[in-house]
């Protein structure tokens, strides 16, 4: 081979698909969920099989897929797995946001017997945390932490991590700032790419969903 046309050739994109958790009971009911081991109802397990279904249609070239240890991400997770035929690396690191005294509880919950701390919450939400949880920035911190090795591992190909809307919000302010607070409905997909490995990473798609034909419940970070 050449070397001065290797060296002009161009190098292969690296490509993260961030994708959120299928529906769970406590989602449609509005539940806060933080490290609660939730499972999948009957339709975020449908939007999962639905998910892997059109990944494997489409060719996408997914070299390996990583997720929250909690059940409803793995669960998403293992469906496409099982599509694909590859296997899951489960990482403590993509779990949901811990809303310690509040998981479990209702925005309505709350506010009955919390409305102080909670409104000291709501006031400065990225640093606060909820009573006994963690606050939203250390949630970004520690998902930058297992983005930026899971990308490093996987330079010039397409990883998949599969996580929770609030991880994944924070994962987006931490990689590209302060957002407009899209809503990251369920089994969606955020394409996150970088044409090589000095190159910036750009966001490419948010909360897109063309494996589903109903929209999925949303919800932002």
């Amino acid at each position: 081979m050449n070397s001065k046309t290797d060296a002009l050739a161009p190098s292969t994109p690296t490509r993260v698909l961030c994708i959120r958790h299928g529906e769970t009971d406590w989602n449609a009911a509005g539940r806060w969920q933080g490290h609660a081991p939730v499972p999948l109802n009957a339709a975020g397990r449908a939007q999962s099989q639905a998910l892997g279904a059109y990944l494997a249609r489409n060719g996408w070239p997914l070299a390996a897929i990583y997720s929250s240890d909690l059940p409803r991400a793995m669960q998403t997770a293992q469906a496409i797995a099982d599509a694909l035929g590859l296997t899951v690396y489960p990482d403590p690191r993509l779990r949901e946001t811990d809303l310690g005294e509040w998981q479990g509880l209702t925005r309505e919950e709350v506010l009955a017997w919390d409305a102080e701390r909670y409104a000291a919450y709501q006031a400065d939400w990225r640093r606060i945390p909820a009573p006994g949880g963690e606050s939203r920035l250390a949630v970004g911190a520690r998902a930058r932490a297992a983005f930026d090795e899971i990308a490093a591992r996987h330079s010039g190909q397409t990883a998949a991590l599969v996580t929770h809307g609030g991880t994944l919000g924070m994962l987006l302010e931490n990689l590209f700032g302060p957002l407009e607070r899209p809503s990251l409905t369920n089994t969606s997909i955020t394409v996150i790419e970088r044409a090589a490995p000095d190159a910036p990473w750009t966001l490419v798609r948010v909360a897109w969903a063309p494996h589903l034909q109903t929209a999925p419940l949303g919800e932002t970070w």
